[in-house]
């Protein structure tokens, strides 16, 4: 089947993010690697490495060019964009090119499901993109089953119209060396046996339950593990991120080490004991999938896409159950035989989640498209 010719919107790589950048810098690599020929970039930073940070400081022409586009009519944007067969749209971009069929990718629903973890302006935003974009779109890739169930049920799109293209996990978290961990543990001075968080501090993330289980364990076990903590703040922050300073202040086995960066993440993490992520609600879940693909123990929620990405190789928990998740902490960290399983399995389950397969699904898919 002959691939059509693809523009990509790459604008979310223009501004701050985690979870929707990184997905679009690995599946844009991915789609490139296969072939190179087919694909084109509209709004692409110059720079080709996954940097979270963004804005006009970092991609000053970009980012003009891009406000200048969502201001003028869409014969601007239509002009500028590469010709093309098939226009992936992001969720920046108001004034989408008029000259190709119209793909998207669905994230999550949270917007929707969960209001009270985003601002005001987000909201609008997401509810924005959909009637913009997602439904009136040719064609739709959602990164889970249990996104593309939401988002039938809650924009009322055809099922028909969207198809499920799991992400992908870097191959570096696959086999991570032992003098990288001990590189990364040296340098952040990690002394102890740690359970580890990663991601956003944002109210999604659950991570005050988290914070408040863990000084719930029994001070024996917590002279033996540290958690750390490691992500940038997010918005609504505040509270949580003065929580995780105090708690370094007290040296309450608490450590917070704010953004880490993209290299270090897989040492860090499969240096850890086990990984901890009670997210109230998760579209994939890309943190949880990188654990498991470098052998840390997973204990995460039992909502939303998490078992479905975990496959039976987590602890899962309800994440507004503190007592539940105190318990599961303790369970994992005094039990080796049970941290050997879910290191195996997890590893096995993650051997399902690479960019190549991501890469070729999507390019068949936009093929059937054209």
């Amino acid at each position: 089947m002959t691939s059509p010719t693809i523009c990509i919107d790459s604008s979310p790589l223009l501004v701050r993010s985690a979870g929707v950048k990184t997905y679009l810098y690995h599946w844009l690599n991915a789609l490139r690697q296969l072939n190179p020929s087919a694909i084109q970039t509209f709004l692409e930073p110059k720079t080709r490495h996954l940097i979270h940070e963004g804005g006009i400081r970092f991609h000053p022409l970009q980012i003009a060019t891009l406000l200048a586009l969502n201001r003028l009519p869409r014969l601007f944007s239509t002009m500028l964009a590469p010709p093309s067969e098939i226009f992936h749209a992001s969720n920046l971009l108001r004034n989408i090119p008029e000259t190709a069929k119209l793909t998207a990718t669905i994230h999550d629903m949270t917007a929707w499901s969960l209001p009270e973890c985003h601002t005001t302006a987000n909201i609008a935003a997401d509810k924005a993109y959909a009637e913009r974009v997602l439904k009136r779109a040719d064609g739709l890739i959602a990164v889970s089953e249990n996104t593309r169930r939401d988002a039938i049920q809650v924009l009322g799109l055809s099922p028909g119209k969207i198809r499920v293209i799991h992400l992908g996990i870097p191959p570096a978290y696959r086999s991570v060396p032992p003098h990288a961990i001990a590189r990364v543990t040296r340098q952040l001075a990690l002394h102890k046996r740690y359970f580890l968080s990663v991601g956003t501090i944002e109210p999604r993330k659950n991570l005050d339950a988290l914070l408040t289980a863990w000084q719930t364990l029994p001070p024996s076990f917590r002279e033996n593990y540290d958690l750390i903590v490691a992500g940038p703040p997010g918005w609504s922050s505040d509270a949580t991120t003065r929580r995780l300073l105090q708690a370094n202040t007290d040296n309450r086995g608490i450590r917070y080490i704010g953004y880490v960066p993209e290299p270090d993440l897989p040492a860090l993490t499969a240096g850890a004991t086990a990984f901890v992520y009670p997210s109230l609600y998760e579209g994939f879940g890309i943190p949880v999938a990188q654990a498991m693909a470098a052998g840390s123990p997973v204990i995460t929620s039992n909502l939303s896409s998490l078992p479905e990405i975990t496959g039976g190789a987590a602890v899962l928990i309800d994440p507004r159950s503190v007592t539940e998740l105190t318990a599961a902490i303790q369970q994992v960290g005094d039990s080796p035989g049970l941290r050997a399983r879910l290191k195996t399995q997890g590893i096995e389950q993650a051997k399902q989640f690479t960019w190549e397969r991501a890469a070729a699904e999507s390019l068949h898919y936009f093929s059937e498209l054209a």
